[in-house]
């Protein structure tokens, strides 16, 4: 597997750092959520192969890149500005999932000249965010096997995070910074989702316990726009990386390479085979 290149470059006088998994293709960013990483789309971006240069970006505070002051949300849109204006791309294709879907759709409604495209992973336009998870993380276990106990069942959704230092196993991320992080994400943001113009695709996982099927069919339905429900939980990319990818793909290709008014049709053929 391609695991990219790793870049960074500064901000306000912290380095964010970024895997850049190559290819001849037009860009498309990737945003983790919390508990993750760039790394965490290493398996979208073999699977979207030459078709897509995908970037993954480790959002303040995770994987490699600096711990911040804040985790306001003008700070995570500011950071994705700065980020294209670092790679000197004056639009491209933005994918987000969790709290990296919420900041690419800020920032599609904030700077709409400079996203073609918009794909939001299982988040809704109003967010209540569970803390419990993030409070009761462990600071340091002894072994990584420790560390995956626990955790527990979400072992397998945070390994790529896992890491090794003198004081013994942890996360890239802060859990500290984490907790603050998901109290400014919550709230209400139907404003900025209602404020993007260029074309959305809204993926939900059918076990999701953050996006509910009710609301993402208010979200889809307030904007005209196709939504695809998958057999999987929050992280559909993870429990789904194939049929993920395949949506992904064709939603891209649609929206680059045919008139808008066909991209409908091709998404439900997609959602009518996944079903059947």
């Amino acid at each position: 597997m391609n695991d990219g290149v790793r870049g960074s470059f500064e901000v306000n006088g912290r380095t964010l750092s970024y895997l850049d998994f190559g290819g001849p293709g037009p860009v498309l960013i990737a945003l983790h959520g919390h508990f993750s990483e760039g790394a965490d789309f290493a398996p979208l971006a073999q699977r979207l192969g030459s078709q897509w240069r995908v970037l993954a970006l480790d959002q303040r505070g995770h994987g490699e890149s600096d711990r911040a002051t804040g985790y306001e949300r003008s700070g995570y849109v500011g950071d994705v500005a700065a980020f294209l204006d670092h790679l000197g791309l004056a639009d491209v294709a933005l994918l987000g999932h969790s709290l990296g879907g919420v900041n690419a759709y800020q920032f599609a409604a904030r700077h709409p000249d400079r996203v073609t495209a918009l794909i939001v992973e299982d988040i809704g336009a109003v967010c209540d965010i569970d803390l419990n998870f993030a409070k009761n993380l462990p600071d340091r276990v002894t072994t990584r096997d420790g560390l995956v106990e626990a955790v527990g069942a979400a072992a397998p959704y945070l390994e790529r995070t896992f890491r090794e230092r003198a004081e013994g196993w942890s996360f890239s991320f802060d859990a500290g910074d984490t907790v603050r992080s998901q109290q400014a994400l919550s709230g209400d943001h139907w404003r900025d989702w209602l404020s993007v113009r260029c074309p959305t695709l809204l993926v939900r996982g059918t076990r999701s316990d953050e996006l509910s099927a009710w609301h993402a069919r208010d979200m889809a339905a307030k904007r005209s726009i196709d939504l695809i429900e998958l057999t999987a939980g929050h992280v559909v990319h993870h429990d789904q990386p194939d049929a993920f990818a395949e949506c992904v793909r064709r939603f891209l290709a649609a929206v680059d390479g045919t008139a808008n008014s066909q991209l409908s049709g091709a998404v439900a053929r997609l959602v009518v085979a996944m079903r059947g």
